[in-house]
């Protein structure tokens, strides 16, 4: 039997409020600049991804102009869907769509900017016919990629201490979930240290071409 496509899903909040956690170091132009150039790296590899027909497709949950221009841009649907709840709503409003339509969901944030396509089909690899795979933060508390067979398999609930909970979830639905430790979709960008694990990574991505350009290393540092 044909394994269900996957969706890629990716909710992206109002850039114009952005990454508040980094006002001491970007303004608040160059956050929202900061935020779109992340999505567009995460695009960037899940399009690939779809190019290969590892993924079925992407769907961006936004009310963001600036965001759905982007997403479209990159051939991803886009819907408004409970995008006003935050993370939480979208990713529900979008496992519902999903699982009506009898595909799985992949949902992945928009600020994990070194995420490549070996980190999807290691994900894609380790999906079961009803099965629960999750990649947590580098802290180990935020949920950066689950991958939920079928979407609506577990109830999620985002947050900064979401995996544990969702590994609770997960076995209360009475699936054991599979815990990925990829280090590319771990680093999210909040905080000036995860700034600086970004400049220091060899990869090539827009956002990181951004912080080289804005060059604001030094303030960065004083703010540790």
């Amino acid at each position: 039997m044909r394994a269900p496509p996957i969706i890629a899903v990716v909710p992206v909040k109002d850039t114009r409020q952005a990454k508040q956690r980094l006002a001491g170091v970007l303004s608040p132009a160059r956050r929202q600049e900061l935020a779109l150039a992340m999505l567009q790296d995460v695009l960037t590899t899940l399009a690939a991804a779809v190019a290969t027909a590892e993924l079925g497709g992407i769907l961006t949950v936004t009310a963001d102009p600036a965001a759905a221009a982007l997403a479209t841009r990159y051939g991803a649907d886009v819907s408004g869907e409970r995008a006003a709840e935050g993370h939480t709503g979208a990713v529900a409003a979008a496992a519902c769509r999903l699982a009506a339509d009898g595909r799985d969901l992949l949902t992945l944030p928009a600020d994990i900017p070194l995420v490549e396509p070996a980190d999807i089909r290691a994900l894609i690899a380790a999906r079961a016919c009803r099965g629960f795979t999750i990649v947590p933060a580098r802290d180990e508390r935020g949920s950066n990629a689950i991958l939920c067979s079928p979407a609506d398999a577990v109830p999620l609930r985002f947050g900064a201490d979401s995996f544990f909970p969702h590994l609770a979830a997960a076995r209360a639905c009475e699936i054991e979930p599979n815990v990925l430790r990829l280090p590319r979709i771990a680093l999210d960008i909040d905080t000036p240290d995860d700034l600086r694990l970004l400049l220091q990574s060899p990869a090539r991505t827009r956002a990181g071409a951004l912080l080289d350009r804005w060059r604001p290393h030094d303030r960065i540092k004083a703010s540790a």
